[in-house]
């Protein structure tokens, strides 16, 4: 299987910034804002609803770790932190990644409602 996120060791594919025995913080090759990361299962694993207790703590001690590196370094106002889980919630890589997401004062026009504008014109069920 060639998979991005099983390749951890490859220095050239991975700037890793943090990790722990199940689960590693990467910076984002493709960022939506200065500082955007992926926190990373080191087993293969799909889905998020595929994990093991164990790696969701790891997994979110990460993401506590990784956000004070990047309050640190860029500052930020704000974070979104998200999952796309399933190719219709816009996955690419069939390998969990969280990503998390710095906001900055001002990035977006309006950014109130946050992740209900991911589908234009919906979010009032």
């Amino acid at each position: 299987m060639d998979c991005l996120f099983c390749d951890y060791a490859d220095a050239a594919k991975h700037q890793i910034i943090a990790e722990n025995n199940l689960a590693y913080a990467r910076w984002d090759n493709f960022p939506a804002s200065l500082g955007h990361l992926e926190v990373v299962p080191k087993r293969h694993v799909v889905s998020f609803f595929d994990l093991k207790q164990t790696e969701i703590l790891a997994l979110y001690g990460l993401i506590s770790e990784a956000k004070k590196q990047v309050d640190e370094r860029y500052v930020p106002a704000g974070y979104n932190i998200g999952i796309n889980d399933g190719e219709a919630a816009g996955r690419t890589i069939h390998h969990l990644h969280i990503h998390l997401i710095p906001r900055y004062q001002n990035d977006v026009e309006n950014p109130r409602g946050g992740v209900r504008h991911i589908i234009p014109g919906k979010g009032n069920y």
